[in-house]
């Protein structure tokens, strides 16, 4: 994030000059309230000519609406500073949230975005308060005496150090405190429904030993919160409180030795009115907010700068890529809930490279929670799941799989840019025109205007929605297609094509969750799921040996024509 941050600053340095100029003006102001002052006693008052005091204190005032037209200037600035880093999150969330169908991707736009855009501008703020006050506040000092420096300087400086040192452990620890507190807050949201079934299942002390487990952890993560904040309020009171009591016991010696009674009164008042606040509002603002940024931006921000990993980027080579099958599950168990019947139960299966697998079975049995399995939007409860032999969930399996469900997704914009979506940049046409041809979206591509054509979502059917999101698919880099339902919503001549280009694809594995029969006959491999039970097998063999594939199947046989319209599984 450090390395970001400074390509960020690089990237907008005239922001930054900007911001310097307008702070510069901000901080006339802070010289002149103690200058101003001393002077007025010293020159006037104390001299007996008010007119001259009231000079000075006019120069003040004057200097406070200067400084107010440069802090109105400031946040124009800072605005122009904060605003792009929000578009750039914005758009970081929705593209993992498309992507990776990020359950989180929501909270993410909604509430974390606004928390960094927010939080960045408040630390912008007051750490340009801090720096440039305290230079125009020392500056005035030296100004007025320095051996007034040299009793404020010391003290703040050794406030700022100590502040600085207890940064990085106190945003762990804060980040500790957060962490801890959304995991009770997880588990809280998970058993507070199901009270009824932890009763049933006599279930009371294991679920309150797990929650015991974490409340622990969040009491210690707060308590080890509290004690670094101790250090926060040393830090505060040595920088901004302790050189008001040197000032005051060590007058005497400084009116003796020269100082004047103003230069002292200005000396309090830089003190008081301007370092004491400015590092009170440094230390709480970095102390709290800093933190809670570190926080939010590790989460909406990946932790490497590589493609997102459910973008499919280009196929490992190797013996270790090439020996691995291109899907295994070795005794993959996955239920719903604690108490619910498992969907999958030790389910062991292979698909070796160049694959085409089928699978089939009545609906709402669980076969797209299998392909959620396999694309790691789901954790089975035991066993394993390896994509090439990369572990799933993983940046590794997720480069090697391209997801297209039931519900196409197309997104306003060209044509091109739609198919294009998975690549790292644009498809050269031949090789989309290719890719068009294969699948079959040749005729819409035409009747839409060609590749650089817009695209209008709600203007398509649901088929022509498919047919994109098809060959986007085929374009992408990742040698596994997991099509669940993909092709419901095409004829049954368009959906042959359709898998039959994914089927021949150089190096290409395909599992399809079918929804006529025809693609189980194409298929080299069929897994019928029937709950807990499962059967795989070519077609041939279930037709003979398993039940429920035959029931699956009825009395369907193929037309001389092989296209004709068939009916789909019974629900």
């Amino acid at each position: 994030m450090l390395r970001r941050g400074l390509r960020y600053v690089r990237a907008r340095w005239w922001v930054f000059v900007r911001l310097a100029v307008w702070s510069v003006l901000e901080a006339g102001q802070t010289f002149l309230v103690g200058y101003a002052l001393a002077r007025a006693l010293d020159a006037g008052f104390l001299t007996g000519d008010a007119g001259v005091g009231l000079r000075w204190l006019g120069l003040a005032a004057g200097a406070v609406v200067i400084g107010a037209y440069g802090t109105g200037r400031v946040y124009g600035v800072v605005a122009a500073l904060v605003e792009p880093l929000r578009d750039r999150l914005v758009e970081r969330v929705v593209a993992r949230g498309v992507r990776e169908a990020d359950g989180g991707a929501l909270s993410g736009l909604t509430q974390q975005v606004e928390i960094a855009r927010d939080t960045v501008a408040g630390l912008v703020m007051v750490s340009r308060s801090f720096v440039f006050t305290a230079v125009g506040a020392l500056v005035g000092l030296f100004s007025l005496d320095s051996r007034l420096l040299l009793v404020v300087g010391p003290p703040l400086l050794a406030g700022v150090c100590l502040f600085a040192v207890t940064l990085r452990p106190l945003a762990r620890r804060q980040e500790a405190f957060l962490v801890a507190d959304e995991s009770l807050a997880q588990d809280l949201g998970a058993v507070c429904p199901g009270l009824r079934d932890v009763t049933a299942a006599g279930a009371e002390q294991l679920v309150a030993a797990g929650l015991g487990d974490r409340i622990d952890a969040e009491r210690d993560a707060a308590r080890s919160l509290a004690r670094w904040a101790v250090a926060r309020v040393a830090s505060l009171a040595i920088g901004g409180q302790l050189p008001v009591v040197l000032l005051l016991a060590s007058a005497p010696w400084l009116l003796g030795h020269g100082v004047t009674p103003g230069a002292l009164v200005g000396a309090l008042a830089y003190v008081t009115q301007s370092l004491l606040p400015a590092l009170q509002n440094l230390v709480h603002g970095l102390g709290t907010s800093g933190s809670r940024l570190t926080v939010v931006l590790r989460r909406l921000l990946p932790a490497t700068t590589s493609t997102p990993a459910a973008v499919p980027t280009p196929v490992e080579s190797g013996p270790a890529a090439a020996s691995a099958p291109a899907l295994a599950l070795t005794s993959v168990t996955f239920a719903y809930g604690p108490a619910s019947a498992p969907v999958l139960d030790r389910l062991d299966l292979t698909v070796p490279e160049g694959g085409h697998l089928a699978v089939v079975g009545p609906s709402g049995i669980g076969k797209s929670t299998l392909t959620a399995l396999v694309a790691g939007l789901l954790r089975p409860q035991e066993g394993a799941i390896r994509l090439r032999g990369h572990a799933v969930p993983g940046a590794g399996a997720a480069a090697q799989r391209v997801l297209i469900p039931q519900e196409a997704y197309v997104f306003g914009g060209t044509l091109a840019e739609n198919l294009a979506f998975f690549r790292d940049g644009p498809v050269p046409e031949p090789e989309l025109l290719a890719a068009a041809e294969a699948v079959g979206l040749t005729s819409l591509l035409e009747a839409l205007g060609g590749p650089t054509a817009t695209v209008e979502p709600t203007a398509l059917s649901a088929g022509e929605r498919q047919l994109i999101a098809l060959t986007r698919a085929y374009l992408s880099s990742a040698p596994l297609a997991l099509l669940d339902e993909a092709t419901c919503h095409l004829d049954p001549e368009a959906e042959a094509r359709a898998e039959r280009a994914f089927a021949e694809r150089a190096g290409g594995t395909l599992v399809v969750v079918a929804h006529r029969i025809s693609s189980a006959r194409r298929a080299d491999r069929v897994l019928v799921m029937d709950g807990p039970r499962t059967a795989y097998g070519t077609h041939a063999e279930l037709a003979r040996s398993c039940a429920v594939y035959r029931d699956l199947v009825g009395s369907w046989t193929p037309t001389p024509d092989g296209v004709s319209s068939q009916p789909p599984f019974p629900l």
